[in-house]
């Protein structure tokens, strides 16, 4: 395994994580998460690669703001009415926290919990 296992068009797919994206919404909108639901979300991250559980977090928060028309630059909108994009992205960044999931932040195969390059994301 490595991160060459997690980009578009290789032979591995970053999946869209339907699961998380009901954590991310009640996150950030500050209410409670019912533990079923952070369960199901920190399942399918387990199922994922620890190289590519970011990719795979980031890809489903563009893909939520893709379905909700909300373009760069704009907050408030969309699937996080009332949370600020940095709010949402470090939310996000966080998941694998929450889950207590390690994550590979580097191809030295350093880890951590909190997805730094997910925040970086300008776009996400």
């Amino acid at each position: 395994s490595g991160p060459w296992m997690c980009y578009p068009g290789q032979a591995f797919q970053v999946p869209a994580l339907p699961g998380c994206r009901p954590v991310l919404k009640l996150q950030c909108n500050g209410s409670k998460v019912p533990e079923a639901v952070l369960r199901d979300c920190c399942q399918q991250l387990t199922d994922i690669s620890e190289w590519c559980r970011c990719g795979a977090l980031y890809s489903m928060l563009d893909s939520m703001y893709k379905e909700h028309g909300v373009q760069e630059g704009q907050a408030g909108t969309g699937a996080f009415p009332r949370c600020r994009r940095e709010v949402v992205k470090l939310t996000a960044a966080s998941i694998t926290a929450v889950c207590r999931l390690p994550i590979v932040v580097d191809a030295s195969g350093d880890g951590a919990y909190v997805c730094k390059d997910v925040a970086a994301y300008p776009d996400a």
